[in-house]
């Protein structure tokens, strides 16, 4: 059974009256954004960027990309567009596993929500129908419990399900999705979102069904092409230089260490020392590791199932410790506890939160109770017992929890110190010291949706993944490099292909890729102004949004603290610097998108 012509699938849901329509995505909109992330952005655009984002009118988007659901490898990936309630930009989101593949089996390219139910529902996909279902059951349970309830209705076989846990209900603003592979929508607050439509879950069930190629022969080549790419890349899959398939993500903690690029004590120091290597993937992997998972279509295996095997959490199991999640609740909170944190992890899987903003939102509570900003006991550094209990309180915005809830920004300036989160445009940072990795910084500024280490991973370049030769801590060329990635990364997220697939891949093998899936002529710089159109219609949203000039920043600690430590120290970041060489390289006017650009690309 062949799947259907990507696009012409799109079921439009208005939880306020219950219907259900299903027409096709206009076809320059495909042509222009691809799928994915490209065409979830401009789904979020018609609804306008001065939308409430917990209001009934902010479209809740899960678009798959083109390849999502193929044979092609690391296409198990879908995203979740929205507007974000923890920033006020357009976010997306993108989750591994197998649900975007289900969906896509189950017939669907993109299912959109609006509106408010009336009561908790869920949205049933199978055989190309979607039905809306009450939801009173599952309401109040979390992720895992909401899994089992409906693997035992429906069956464990040939099913995915994609729900919100007690955080999105309780409208957390750093609130996830999370399947049943324990993989997030994670960065953004879009839990939240669901949470305020009364939406508890996407149920898909569907078999797996072989997909249609515009061009078989070609199709048939690449992807073997791409296959011999991803196992020729040795710091993906090779044992002997420890690749993600060994270590999983975590494989960056020691690396980043130490190079004085990992940020420890919220950011008030740029190495964890000899702690670093017991929350790192090499002690992962020799001391816990009970079995390597994979999502659909993936040859690399980066997720890692582990068991604590000592502590006061001994006999946890759970899916995976990844890098910035065991960076963020570890090192930034200076907790040193691989069971802790593991802990940590299962509960913003169950709850569903967003683990990097939850250590951004301790790291700055903890930061501002050591400075004697906090009236009363607080929270200290490196308590695991406090943490794991505030976890609780937050997913239920129960007491402090409920401060806690609103994300690192707002935490910060509750206790009147903003100065204290590390955060751009109201998202907490991932795992890259901006004095250490000075073009992660320029990201994290120049993100879309708030500090984010995908939207263009320059990490790839100046940490050695790529051969590039590029010294972390220099600034020059990181603008031009900087733009090229985050294009290259729009691209792939509007496939939607892993980001990991860029490590091994370049811009010609994603044309090929998608010239062959869907039968059209498409070169590498076809791909490269596909992503700088994605790129700027999502800075044209967040500027009428009033992200405008000087919305590109980063907390002063990184501008004029120095770094204290290894390859790093003495470091700033020189970020005035960079956003000139950027702004020149992107034809912005001090971080706005002018007319003629939007012209020129054709997204006015």
């Amino acid at each position: 059974m062949e799947l259907a012509k990507f696009g012409s699938q799109i079921c439009h849901v208005d939880l306020s009256q219950e219907t259900v329509e299903s027409k096709a995505a206009p076809e320059e909109w495909v042509r222009q954004y691809i799928g994915g992330r490209g065409l979830g952005v401009r789904y979020v655009l018609e609804a306008g960027a001065s939308v409430d984002p917990l209001g009934p009118e902010n479209p809740l988007c899960f678009i798959n990309g083109p390849l999502s659901g193929s044979e092609l490898n690391m296409s198990g990936r879908w995203a979740c567009v929205t507007k974000s309630p923890l920033t006020g930009t357009v976010t997306d989101s993108h989750q591994g596993g197998w649900t975007a593949a289900r969906a896509r089996w189950a017939g669907f390219d993109g299912i959109i929500f609006s509106g408010k139910a009336n009561r908790p529902v869920y949205a049933f996909l199978e055989d190309g129908e979607v039905s809306i279902r009450d939801a009173s059951e599952v309401w109040g349970k979390d992720v895992h419990e909401t899994v089992q309830f409906f693997r035992d209705r429906y069956g464990e076989k040939n099913l995915s399900v994609c729900t919100i846990g007690r955080a999105g209900e309780s409208l957390s603003r750093f609130a996830a999705w999370v399947n049943e592979d324990d993989r997030a929508f994670g960065r953004g607050g879009t839990g939240a979102v669901g949470g305020s439509k009364n939406l508890k879950a996407i149920v898909i069930r569907a078999k797996r069904k072989k997909s249609s190629a515009g061009r078989q022969t070609d199709y048939d080549v690449v992807r073997k092409d791409a296959l011999s790419a991803i196992r020729d890349e040795a710091h993906i899959t090779s044992p002997k230089k420890g690749g993600l398939s060994v270590y999983g993500t975590n494989v960056l903690m020691n690396v980043t260490n130490t190079i004085g690029a990992l940020g420890t004590k919220n950011s008030q120091l740029t190495s964890f020392g000899e702690k670093a290597e017991g929350i790192s993937g090499e002690f992962v992997t020799d001391n816990l590791l009970t079995g390597n998972p994979t999502c659909h279509a993936c040859p690399v295996a980066c997720k890692k199932e582990v068991e604590i095997k000592e502590g006061a959490y001994k006999g946890l199991k759970m899916e995976s410790i990844e890098y910035e999640s065991s960076w963020a609740l570890g090192a930034n909170c200076d907790n040193g506890d691989i069971g802790s944190i593991a802990k940590l992890i299962d509960q913003c899987n169950d709850y569903g939160l967003d683990p990097i903003e939850l250590g951004g939102v301790f790291s700055a509570y903890m930061e501002a109770s050591e400075k004697g900003y906090v009236e009363g006991p607080g929270l200290n550094w490196g308590d695991q017992e406090a943490m794991v209990a505030l976890t609780e309180k937050i997913a239920s915005r129960d007491g402090i929890g409920d401060i806690l809830a609103e994300g690192a920004t707002r935490t910060a300036a509750h206790f009147g110190h903003a100065e204290l989160a590390m955060a751009v445009k109201g998202q907490a940072i991932p795992a890259y010291d901006p004095r250490g990795i000075k073009g992660m910084g320029l990201g994290y500024a120049t993100s879309n949706r708030g500090a984010c280490h995908l939207r263009g991973y320059t990490a790839a370049a100046e940490l050695g993944v790529l051969d590039m030769g590029l010294d972390p801590v220099e600034w020059r060329g990181k603008g031009d490099l900087l733009k090229t990635f985050q294009d290259l990364a729009a691209f792939a997220d509007s496939l939607d292909l892993c980001k990991f697939s860029s490590f091994a891949e370049d811009a010609d093998l994603y044309a090929r890729q998608y010239a062959a899936a869907v039968g059209v002529d498409f070169t590498m710089e076809d791909v490269m102004i596909a992503g700088e159109r994605v790129y700027n219609l999502e800075r044209h949203y967040n500027n009428l949004a009033g992200f405008r000039e000087g919305s590109d920043t980063l907390p002063k600690r990184f501008t004029e603290e120095p770094s204290t430590f290894g390859g790093s120290e003495g470091h700033v970041s020189e970020l005035s610097d960079m956003l000139t060489e950027y702004y020149k390289a992107r034809g912005w006017n001090e971080g706005v998108v002018p007319d003629s650009k939007l012209e020129s690309l054709g997204i006015i």
